[in-house]
């Protein structure tokens, strides 16, 4: 542990499994007074807060559908209720249902957009107000894709919600630079989650070797990790990335632009 967000209160919406889970552990593992963290499924978000309990880090689950735009508000009051303050966000849920530009129903495309863009976007919202009502400084990191620089045929919503979400990061950290907020995206490739072995099955017929032959074709050999993207979101909700606002960095083994 080196104390990067020593004393600081740390919400991560979607962060009961997955990335998100990999991004409460770091921040308690790096000094946060407060972690709190909300998703769709209690049992994991209490596991978790249990787990971090008995590590001496207080910690909150908040039971919530960041599809639900009240949801969002509600995690950022619950954490300012029990803690006095947000000092630090980081949106973490994620929808990866299938659907390409000719087979995407209105219904398949509200649900990304709810999910993948509308909650971010009202709980930076929250969380932000929250900031600038205090008059502190504050940073939120936002996960993207790399599939927002275009992405796979299959991914048509998923890539329209997330394209929209770098560019959200962009305009909010734009207008609350001088409020000391600074808002960062980090935009992740392939990354081996509960969701996405479960999307890998439902929507790939995979088998339980789909890990192993994903990593032959991949340049490190392997899939990414959820505390790869973990360390990452830390560094970026800390000090230690001194001014950086308003970035969109891509945190992959693939280098977009770039062609055999």
């Amino acid at each position: 542990m080196s104390g990067l967000l020593d004393g600081r209160v740390v919400l991560v919406a979607g962060g009961t499994t997955g990335v998100g889970a990999a991004c409460a552990r770091a921040a308690a593992r790096e000094g946060a007074a407060g972690v709190v963290v909300t998703g769709r499924r209690p049992e994991p978000g209490e596991k978790l807060v249990a787990e971090l309990g008995g590590q001496g880090v207080r910690a909150l689950a908040v039971p919530g559908d960041v599809a639900d735009p009240q949801a969002c508000r509600d995690a950022v009051a619950a954490t300012v209720a029990e803690f006095g303050r947000v000092d630090c966000l980081v949106t973490a849920a994620g929808l990866t249902d299938r659907g390409t530009l000719l087979d995407t129903t209105p219904e398949l495309f509200d649900a990304h957009i709810a999910v993948n863009l509308r909650g971010p976007f009202f709980l930076m919202q929250a969380a932000v107000a929250d900031m600038v009502g205090r008059g502190a400084p504050g940073t939120v990191v936002a996960i993207v894709s790399e599939a927002a620089h275009g992405g796979a045929p299959v991914l048509a919503p998923y890539v329209a919600a997330k394209a929209g979400l770098a560019g959200l990061i962009r305009n909010a950290a734009h207008a609350h630079r001088f409020d000391r907020v600074r808002i960062n995206g980090l935009a992740i490739g392939w990354t081996d989650t509960e969701g996405e072995d479960a999307t890998q099955r439902r929507f790939h017929g995979a088998g339980d070797d789909w890990r192993e032959r994903a990593a032959a074709r991949l340049p490190m050999g392997r899939l990414a990790a959820p505390q790869d993207a973990a360390e990452a979101v830390v560094f970026l909700l800390s000090d230690r990335s001194g001014v950086v606002t308003g970035s969109v960095l891509d945190w992959d083994q693939h280098v977009v632009g770039a062609h055999d």
